[in-house]
């Protein structure tokens, strides 16, 4: 399991950018009902982990701003969601 991901928040992320190449911050702070102070920590955290990807321009003369999963952090996604189901599967085992 990875603790970068031991937050619900920073799973929440994550998993709805595995859905997409990038997306415009709001969408995920929407999606993920957050504040955008929470939001741009959690950035931050995933970010610094070389996990998170940060792209900013601009839609006309508005500034946006865009995330991604790398590849690293895709990766450690998916080890990590592999993990909680095997917790999973034993626990149904053992049932």
């Amino acid at each position: 399991m990875d603790d970068a991901f031991r937050t619900a928040n920073r799973l929440r992320m994550s998993a709805f950018l595995s859905g997409c190449d990038e997306a415009e911050f709001r969408a995920v702070q929407e999606y993920c009902n957050l504040s955008a102070s929470n939001l741009s920590k959690n950035v931050a955290a995933l970010e610094e982990l070389g996990y998170l990807a940060v792209r900013k321009g601009h839609v006309g003369k508005v500034p946006r701003t865009w995330l991604a999963l790398t590849e690293q952090g895709r990766k450690a996604l998916a080890d990590h969601l592999a993990a909680l189901q095997e917790i999973a599967a034993t626990a149904a085992r053992h049932a």
